[in-house]
């Protein structure tokens, strides 16, 4: 396994991983505006707090 190989993978990992986070704050954002409130407020550490205590 030559090293261009797995730095080529990894950073298709990161992307991967960067888009999915990406993807999750803008669906927070779009669940809480359609939902009537502020669409920044996902961005609130409290709120991120709270979902994390809610699936525990």
């Amino acid at each position: 396994m030559s090293t261009q190989y797995a730095t080529r993978v990894l950073k298709h990992l990161l992307v991967l991983v960067v888009l999915v986070i990406v993807a999750l704050v803008v669906g927070g954002m779009i669940g809480y505006a359609i939902g009537g409130g502020s669409p920044w407020q996902v961005l609130e550490p409290s709120t991120w707090s709270h979902i994390l205590d809610f699936l525990r």
